[in-house]
């Protein structure tokens, strides 16, 4: 039967299984399942990138010649309205916006 319909014979024993369970009924063994819990929201929304990018884009703290993803870590941590984030995902922002620190 798999060899047939082209895939796995996991992938039959599971569909054999789901329907045993349902009792028989196949649209709950044809169509997706809902998710148990609500997907996990995103820390990282476009007001939280765009600030981000505009701490990146002032100017250093006294004593810095310029920014790096520490010390705007350090300085995310600090601003009111942007959830804590780390370094890698400050990268990524900054990335995905095509800002470069220099």
């Amino acid at each position: 039967m798999a060899e047939r319909v082209g895939v796995s014979e996991a992938t039959v024993y599971q569909v054999a299984k789901r329907f045993t369970e349902s009792a028989g009924r196949v649209e709950e063994v044809i169509t997706r399942r809902k998710r148990a819990s609500p997907p996990v929201p995103a820390k990282v929304t476009g007001d939280v990138e765009a600030r981000v990018i505009a701490l990146a884009c002032s100017a250093p703290p006294p004593g810095y010649e310029r920014w790096s993803l520490r010390l705007l870590e350090k300085h995310v941590v600090l601003t009111e309205g942007i959830p804590e984030l780390d370094h890698s995902t400050i990268g990524r922002v900054l990335k995905r916006g095509r800002f470069v620190l220099t």
